[in-house]
């Protein structure tokens, strides 16, 4: 584990945490009460900050005791961190709170509160029957307890967090992620332009694949069709023959295919496009835009016939942030959680473009 955030007491927390959450907030009760306050202390006190590793679970919050509260120094903290989540693992004093506490600390401070408005992280790798700790501050947010931060300084970062996390659109963006996040657990039920309806195993790449077809393509083609779709392990869900053989593309399920190819019948001359969807990893990177490429150039269609999309659940997400330094030039990326935008990769071969020529008008 990395080096803990700077210890900062209960009291301190459930000070700051109003002024950060103002009258106004959306579910500002949950975010703003006691049990918040020992919910992002405890998150603190186990180090559990986005991208370290460590995950807060509800388990961390009711099973503190006053007496552990009061330990700041790290190795008090890493052991409690491990401890707690042994089986009928406890930890000496007065508890804050009896085991029966797990469902408001889950359902009310969390999922209603400090995750719906883009304070905490949730892992959406785990299934939701696991037990194992999901939770972690975001950085922003936990650098807000810091004790040496006070005064005018404070005042101005909560003001930027207020700023970035607050605003409408950062709260409709929060929504959209969650919303797209949650249940699913009997499978993902897609509608495609067709009208056929097929269903997907339940997982995130899955609600990135609807989302793809269902908000993506209506947004961003003319008329959109669907060739091509699969899920993890090469499963074939949805393969139209009859729409490849009459713009000339010859679909090989042996040949490494991305998760889906769709086409816009709109133009002259169709455009197909190759998208691969990202929950961890698997971007279009050049090499497989190259493969792409000899599948189509033997297939006799012009590289400006040609695009290719990669799609993520959020700009914040773990599969972003490990792939976009392998992304293609020429190529997009889209995001679930913003569906209105969208990311272009342009390359020039001659000199570069001004930035007023790129400018949409």
């Amino acid at each position: 584990m990395n080096d803990f955030p700077p210890y900062a007491s209960r009291e301190l927390v459930a000070e700051r945490l109003p002024k950060i959450f103002p009258e106004g907030t959306p579910n500002r009760t949950y975010c703003v009460r006691e049990l918040s306050a020992s919910t992002v202390f405890a998150a603190l006190y186990i180090g559990a900050v986005e991208e370290t590793g460590v995950y807060l679970g509800p388990i961390h919050v009711y099973r503190m005791t006053k007496e552990q509260a009061a330990k700041p120094e790290d190795e008090e903290r890493r052991a409690y961190a491990a401890n707690i989540l042994k089986k009928n693992g406890r930890v000496p004093g007065t508890r804050w709170y009896a085991d029966n506490t797990r469902e408001p600390i889950r359902d009310e401070t969390l999922r209603d509160g400090l995750v719906a408005i883009g304070a905490v992280l949730r892992r959406e790798d785990l299934p939701t029957t696991s037990s194992r700790p999901r939770y972690a501050l975001k950085t922003e947010f936990a650098a807000l307890f810091d004790p040496d931060l006070d005064g005018e300084a404070l005042e101005q970062e909560i003001v930027a967090f207020q700023k970035k996390h607050l605003s409408k659109s950062a709260l409709a963006r929060v929504s959209i992620m969650l919303s797209g996040a949650a249940g699913h657990a009997c499978g993902v039920l897609v509608s495609f332009p067709s009208g056929e309806t097929r269903q997907l195993a339940p997982g995130p790449s899955s609600i990135i694949s609807q989302a793809v077809i269902e908000v993506f393509a209506p947004a961003f083609l003319d008329r959109p069709a669907v060739i091509w779709l699969s899920e993890s392990g090469n499963k074939i869900v949805m393969r139209d023959d009859k729409i490849a053989n009459a713009i000339g593309l010859k679909i090989d399920a042996a040949t490494n295919l991305p998760d889906l190819i769709l086409a816009d019948l709109g133009p002259a001359e169709p455009l197909i496009v190759f998208v691969e969807v990202v929950a961890t990893d698997g971007a279009i990177t050049p090499r497989r835009q190259d493969a792409i490429f000899a599948l189509t150039d033997g297939a006799g269609f012009k590289r400006s016939q040609i695009t290719f999309l990669t799609a993520y659940h959020d700009r914040e997400s773990a599969g972003f942030k490990k792939t976009v330094a392998q992304l293609a030039w020429d190529s997009f990326a889209w995001f679930v959680s913003e569906p209105n935008g969208i990311v272009i990769l342009r390359s020039s071969e001659a000199k570069p473009n001004r930035l007023i020529d790129l400018i949409a008008r």
